[in-house]
């Protein structure tokens, strides 16, 4: 009532008062200038993200790949294990090609014609076409693919022209309720621009990748906006868009970026005309429960234990011991394997970090080398050929560097598959890529050629011992 009685008592005014108050007030507003300019202060930019995005879209790029397949058609009976017995995959119809298309984004990360992207986006491309913010297109060269991180490294020529580049940020700067713009080619309907805020940092449990810590926001992302750029208000990269979660295709409000900090180490090692090394710890790890954290007397779950240690590699040698517990890297803690690997992903071989270690005698500071995995032993690479049920897949010795290629622990050891001939013995066993075998009729099997020739003399039959993952498969095998 208050405030509708003050309004009622401004009709009441004499015309003496009306006509200072005219006076005060001024003439009616006329027409102004509305040319937007660039904000001055942080609480401008707030207001509109336009002069932002101007800044920035011209950085994001569509991306277009093509890749042609064989397919072959055939009937279903042929499918069936009884048909394939007598007629192998001889039947069944002529193989056709046929052209997959799919889209993404990429952000320019150098003027000199680099081009951030998604691996899946040109995994398997046979031709990839970047198309920039002004429309001009050209054909991409695939620099560096990283399976494991989900980045690839695009070059294209400018012929001359300066592109537009997106500087990189510090995601270590992030905090969670930061607003940011996602920029991408969702569904292929052209450059879109999304806001939202960073609703949670260091997601581990999200792919399939051993060294990721995902940026999570609720900015709308959809399929075509993998590897756009999610950005900050002051215009710098905080990650690159590769997945979300959604039950329908759509964006739910759930997805996830790759940090800038590992992106700037895969675009380092493109430009330096290398491929992605990670630093080896030769270490076992496993996360601290809470269990764990009680067994131990810490007042929180924290960090990562030691299980086991590779002798002479840099844990060792920087006296890291069984039980150990790595509860930070460079000051900055850590819950799981994942989240450590990616701490040391982000550091370039050479440095040294900083651990905080852990143990029922307290805390002491540990400095470990980051160190290129070795290729010790030599992988001797070599297809399997003969009467036996390996012939038709290709096996490499386990090292480091190996483990490291394929995802694997770094301290398998073993035989591990790499390629498997299809229709070939192997893939009637249904082997598979990254099985490490461990053993021929009980006798250990752990280098190429004892393998072989444990295949070649078996008499009677075959059991092998196959790792898979957490799982140990035992086959018998008739001969």
């Amino acid at each position: 009532m208050i405030e509708v009685r003050a309004r009622m008592s401004l009709f009441r005014l004499s015309p003496l008062l009306l006509a200072i108050a005219a006076l005060v007030i001024g003439p009616p507003a006329v027409a102004q200038d509305r040319t937007k300019v660039v904000p001055a202060s942080r609480a401008e930019v707030q207001l509109s993200f336009a002069p932002l995005v101007k800044q920035v879209a011209p950085t994001v790029v569509n991306i277009y790949t093509r890749t042609v397949v064989q397919q072959q058609i055939r009937s279903p009976l042929f499918e069936d294990p009884f048909f394939r017995r007598f007629f192998g995959d001889q039947l069944g119809g002529a193989p056709r090609e046929r052209v997959q298309r799919s889209l993404g984004s990429g952000v320019i990360a150098d003027g000199r014609g680099y081009v951030l992207t998604n691996n899946h986006v040109v995994a398997g491309a046979q031709e990839v076409t970047v198309v920039l913010h002004d429309r001009r297109e050209f054909d991409a060269e695939i620099v560096v693919t990283d399976e494991r991180t989900d980045l690839a490294v695009l070059k294209i020529d400018p012929g001359g022209h300066p592109l537009p580049v997106l500087p990189f940020g510090d995601s270590d700067d992030l905090e969670v309720g930061d607003m940011v713009l996602a920029i991408g080619n969702p569904f292929g309907v052209g450059q879109t621009v999304t806001s939202g805020i960073i609703s949670a940092l260091g997601r581990t449990m999200v792919g399939t990748a051993d060294a990721q810590s995902f940026i999570q926001t609720d900015a709308a992302i959809n399929p075509g906006n993998s590897g756009g750029a999610l950005v900050t208000l002051d215009g710098r990269l905080a990650g690159i868009n590769t997945a979300i979660f959604s039950k329908t295709g759509g964006s739910v409000g759930i997805g996830f970026a790759i940090p800038s900090n590992l992106v700037t180490s895969v675009m380092q090692a493109a430009m330096a005309g290398t491929g992605v090394v990670r630093p080896w710890v030769g270490a076992g790890l496993q996360p601290v429960t809470a269990e764990i954290a009680q067994s131990l007397g810490f007042d929180r779950p924290v960090g990562v234990i030691v299980q086991n240690i590779t002798a002479k590699g840099p844990a060792a040698r920087a006296g890291l011991r069984v039980g150990d517990v790595i509860a930070t890297v460079d000051g900055r803690e850590v819950y799981d394997p994942r989240g450590f690997k990616f701490r040391l992903a982000t550091r370039p071989i050479g440095q040294v970090v900083a651990l905080e270690v852990r143990n029922r005698n307290g805390m002491r500071r540990v400095s470990l080398p980051l160190e290129a995995p070795p290729e010790d032993p030599p992988r001797e690479q070599t297809p399997l050929r003969g009467n036996h049920p390996l012939a038709g897949a290709t096996v490499a010795n386990l090292s480091p560097a190996v483990a490291q290629e394929l995802g694997l622990d770094d301290a398998a050891r073993g035989v591990v598959v790499l390629t498997i001939v299809r229709g070939s013995p192997a893939a009637n066993i249904r082997l598979r890529p990254r099985d490490i075998v461990l053993g021929i009729n009980g006798a250990d099997t752990p280098r190429v050629g004892q393998l072989d020739q444990a295949l070649q003399s078996a008499q009677g039959g075959w059991r092998l011992s196959i790792r898979r993952g957490e799982q140990t498969i035992n086959l018998q095998v008739r001969g």
